[in-house]
């Protein structure tokens, strides 16, 4: 460039008008200078890379304590951590061939050394065979033992040795506050294990279960949770479960701040029922409902009992279910409004209330017949 410019300074032999001459001087002085003082950069950070201080200081750049504190929850919880992967069988429709094709992944954590692995229920939804990849690379088939989409959880478990196993210690959602640290690890899109970290950002959120169940007193957090991580473990400071990753709220598909985990005492006590059943015990009336959507064309405020099963919790107390008459019309029987003073309006509600409540616990319900209200105490069985 410098020499078009000193090859422009003359014109058929002439020397170019005198203003613009000089301006063209002044241009090549400053373009000179500034490669000079590029060059002089670049030499002076090379010359600094290489100094025998930087390389030791380099060396020994000593880390907070915040930071070592990390990489060894992360180095210890880790281990923990699985990756999980499932595949359905499909047929071809020309040749009838079976064929097995992905399904989806996710991650999960072990449980405890019987080979137990916790992780999201729509991980392995659909799936005809599941493999599991633990921390030393070893892939073992899984079966599944339980699960409760009503929470989007499920137990798996795996043949594996005990010094393979390194089950997490788990910790307590009750006392978590807004703001204190925590730490996510999973395999989002497929990497090997991820840290990301973040803040509780808020707490008793709800959100929907892929049953379209609610899901009370979930964690919402913004350590980043993308596809892959799901079903892996949410961490205190101190490397306990205080929560398994679940869902995220976002327009792309991927991560955008907020993410969402259920509490770890909704899991502990959900996963040993899983693991003892293959199923959740939970607390019941022992009756079965008209649909929601039915009630609502009805234009009735609360749930409608449909049936009820003889012996039950609700026979004993005296509820009374619809009645078809001989004319083929229906008559109502009880409608339940309300328990423990608190609205119910529909099934979402019920569910959400008994499963704050233990089999054997006794509750008021409120019910109302012939337009007229009134209590009745219950003892809540179990059901399956």
């Amino acid at each position: 460039m410098i020499l078009h410019m000193s090859q422009a300074l003359f014109t058929q032999g002439r020397i170019m008008h005198p203003p613009v001459f000089f301006l063209l001087i002044l241009v090549l002085i400053v373009l000179i200078s500034d490669l000079q003082s590029v060059a002089a950069t670049q030499q002076d950070a090379a010359n600094v890379e290489t100094h025998p201080a930087f390389l030791h200081f380099a060396a020994n750049q000593p880390l907070s304590a915040e930071e070592l504190k990390t990489i060894a929850v992360f180095e210890k919880a880790a281990k923990s951590v699985a990756y999980i992967t499932n595949t359905a069988v499909r047929r071809d429709l020309w040749s009838l061939n079976t064929f097995e094709v992905p399904q989806g992944s996710g991650s999960g954590f072990i449980w405890n050394t019987k080979g137990h692995i916790v992780t999201n229920f729509h991980v392995v939804y659909g799936a005809d065979s599941i493999q599991v990849i633990l921390d030393d690379q070893s892939t073992h088939d899984a079966r599944v033992i339980g699960v409760d989409p009503d929470h989007d959880l499920a137990v798996l478990q795996v043949n594996a040795s005990q010094k393979q196993l390194h089950p997490l210690d788990i910790g307590n959602s009750q006392n978590l506050r807004v703001g204190q640290h925590v730490l996510a690890i999973g395999n989002p899109f497929g990497l090997d294990h991820t840290l990301t970290t973040g803040v509780v950002s808020a707490l008793g959120r709800s959100i929907k279960s892929i049953n379209d169940r609610t899901i009370e007193g979930v964690i919402q957090t913004d350590a980043a949770i993308n596809p892959g991580s799901s079903g892996g473990p949410l961490l205190n400071s101190s490397g306990q479960l205080i929560g398994v990753n679940t869902q995220i709220i976002s327009p792309s598909g991927t991560f955008a701040g907020i993410g969402f985990a259920v509490p770890v005492n909704i899991v502990k006590r959900i996963v040993p029922q899983l693991i003892q059943y293959g199923k959740v015990i939970r607390p019941g009336l022992g009756i079965s409902l008209i649909p929601d959507s039915i009630a609502s064309r009805w234009g009735i405020r609360g749930i409608v009992i449909a049936r009820i099963q003889p012996d039950s919790a609700a026979a004993k107390a005296g509820l009374k279910s619809l009645e078809e008459l001989r004319s083929g019309r229906i008559r109502l029987g009880d409608v339940i409004v309300s328990i423990d003073s608190e609205a119910v309006r529909n099934y979402d509600d019920l569910a959400t209330i008994l499963d704050r409540h233990n089999v054997g616990d006794h509750i008021k319900l409120g019910v109302r017949r012939n337009n007229k209200e009134r209590t009745v105490k219950i003892t809540l069985q179990a059901v399956q």
